[in-house]
């Protein structure tokens, strides 16, 4: 339970929602800021504007997905006031509120380094992108389905990257019956891919890898598919890009040759904001739950 605990959830998308409902079950107080034309309620949480919330007593911040931009201002699609946050609002919390945040950028790494305050990306923990490939995974399914004229079975598809994502696209396409091969870097990774049945190669052989695909599908996000690397590819192949913003593909390259190229991220939010949102939620509650009885040890 996370009784006495005073929580401020800022803004967000239907993910949210899931989060809110997971931790007023529990008994949380929460503060909804960027929530006034969310015509649910919640017991246990209260609506607010930013200006009215006492960051004093709060033992957690919660953003969205995507954190803050360059900027500060918190995505809000349940308002239309913008809500910034700032290092002086982190100084007003407690020198143990926790930051928790899906990633972060260089605006609010800084807020959260000068005002000594620890950040949680969690989208850097494994268990959290483990669970997310999966409505990845059927995200980019529909994207195939709905971007090209034939079956996935028996086309040709090229995954580029095999992290936690680019594994389990991997191998649910080879499932669907696809000629999947995976490029690498790592001898590891490339070791795996032959232990999975799947063809590897390494990324410098990708200019040549990618004269016969139907699909290719990248995880990697530094820009791997190049000018170079899409001259080579034939015009009807799809290139999704589930990689994070900006992805690894040269778009303006392959809209100027013709090649359909879509960039995909965050597709757990799109494609299944509950599960996506409950996968947050179980992670989140607990922990603030360790959090809670650490401090109640220590005190």
């Amino acid at each position: 339970m996370l009784t006495d605990m005073h929580i401020a959830v800022l803004g967000g998308d239907a993910r949210q929602l899931e989060i809110i409902r997971k931790l007023t079950e529990l008994d949380a107080k929460l503060y909804l800021i960027g929530f006034e034309q969310l015509a649910q309620s919640f017991t246990g949480a209260v609506k607010e504007k930013m200006k009215d919330v006492d960051f004093s007593i709060l033992d957690a911040v919660i953003l969205p997905v995507p954190g803050t931009n360059l900027e500060g201002e918190i995505e809000t699609i349940f308002s239309s006031e913008k809500v910034v946050l700032t290092e002086q609002i982190l100084n007003k919390t407690p020198s143990y509120c926790k930051i928790y945040s899906g990633i972060s950028n260089s605006y609010l790494d800084q807020i959260s380094n000068l005002s000594k305050r620890t950040l949680v990306q969690l989208f850097e923990r494994d268990d959290v992108a483990i669970y997310n490939s999966i409505p990845t995974v059927e995200g980019t399914i529909m994207m195939a389905i709905q971007n090209t004229d034939i079956t996935i079975h028996q086309s040709s598809i090229a995954v580029l990257g095999l992290g936690r994502v680019g594994m389990s696209v991997a191998r649910t396409f080879a499932l669907l019956g696809a000629k999947v091969k995976v490029g690498a870097r790592k001898s590891a990774h490339l070791a795996r891919i032959t232990e999975m049945g799947m063809k590897p190669f390494h990324f410098n052989d990708l200019k040549n890898e990618v004269k016969d695909l139907d699909i290719c599908i990248n995880t990697v996000p530094n820009m791997i598919l190049n000018a170079g690397v899409i001259a080579n590819m034939p015009p009807n192949t799809l290139i999704i890009d589930l990689a994070s913003k900006p992805g690894g593909t040269d778009f303006r390259y392959a809209e100027k040759r013709g090649i359909k190229a879509l960039l995909a991220p965050g597709l757990p939010g799109i494609v299944a904001p509950k599960t996506a949102g409950q996968i947050l939620a179980n992670v989140l509650s607990q922990l603030l739950a360790d959090d809670l009885e650490k401090r109640k040890e220590n005190s």
